[in-house]
């Protein structure tokens, strides 16, 4: 795949290659939410924060006061919590639909998609007036002024425009596979050694 025309990669998502050598990003799906010639950022879309409640995590805040009889809106109670990549994995982050916007904190992306990282966002899901759609990451990745398309050239990763169903749905074990199909690729051709023509 290559760079879009405008020439960065905002909005896209970011499909890890089988040969992905650094093991942090082996199988994910990177939503891209900011790409510049100084570098790039993004939140890995399908990889659970094992053993993290979102539930937990909005009490761990005092959010909400922690005790079995609180009861949240279903949306809230259903929030996974994410591992969005390995810069400041104890910051969180809440990509989401484009319904909820927070002045001065809110920053849209694509076309119906916004990123906030802010304590708000998560009082507002845990009301129940957050946004129709959202989910939850605790860190993100990052790159440098050309490392990411370094890696692009090096056949680490594949970009393809985002799709707001696939970000936002829950079935996160198949949505690097369903990324990969969404390019046109069957998963089970792709061979783990790239080359060069």
């Amino acid at each position: 795949m290559t760079i879009p025309t405008g020439g960065y990669l905002d909005g896209q998502f970011l499909v890890a290659m089988p040969g992905m050598p650094d093991e942090r990003f082996a199988r994910s799906l990177i939503y891209v939410c900011a790409h510049s010639a100084e570098g790039a950022m993004g939140i890995i879309v399908n990889q659970p924060s094992p053993g993290l409640e979102f539930p937990d995590l909005l009490a761990q805040l005092d959010i909400i006061p922690s005790g079995a009889d609180i009861r949240l809106p279903p949306k809230a109670e259903k929030l996974k919590v994410l591992k969005g990549g390995p810069v400041e994995t104890g910051r969180g982050f809440v990509l989401h639909s484009a319904d909820f916007y927070i002045d001065n904190s809110t920053l849209p992306i694509d076309e119906g998609i916004c990123l906030t990282a802010t304590v708000d966002i998560l009082r507002a899901i845990a009301r129940g007036d957050g946004p129709a759609d959202a989910i939850f990451a605790l860190g993100y990745a990052g790159w440098g002024a050309g490392q990411l398309e370094t890696e692009i050239n090096e056949n680490g990763w594949l970009n393809c425009p985002a799709d707001k169903d696939l970000l936002f749905d829950h079935g996160f074990e198949t949505k690097h596979e369903r990324a990969l199909r969404k390019i046109g690729i069957d998963p089970g051709m792709l061979s783990a050694s790239a080359g060069h023509a």
